[in-house]
């Protein structure tokens, strides 16, 4: 990969995430398989729900994320991993039609 192309599934935040010491100003969000998607509803997901997604984004965010950090998200970035999350449950086919945040 180009180091000047962007990784669709990497989320530049509008407002970084401090923990201690660490500033955390981008998120790599990983392809979940099955299991990373256990005890949520996938409809829920595909609606953005905060709750399930809430669930979710700590099993497959790079840095790894904690619940609590993503209830403290600002909107706007929640709604960014949310629509990466949310377009990882589409088939490829449908992926063309699907908005992106």
């Amino acid at each position: 990969m180009n180091v000047q192309e962007k990784n669709p599934n990497t989320v530049e935040l509008d407002t970084p995430i401090t923990r201690g010491d660490q500033t955390i100003s981008r998120i790599t969000l990983i392809k979940p398989k099955s299991g990373a998607l256990r005890g949520v509803k996938l409809g829920d997901l595909l609606q953005m729900d905060v709750e399930a997604i809430t669930r979710v984004l700590p099993r497959i965010s790079d840095p790894a994320l904690t619940e609590q950090d993503v209830r403290n998200l600002d909107p706007a970035d929640l709604l960014q991993l949310a629509g990466i999350t949310a377009g990882f449950l589409l088939p490829k086919d449908a992926k063309a039609d699907y908005p992106q945040a």
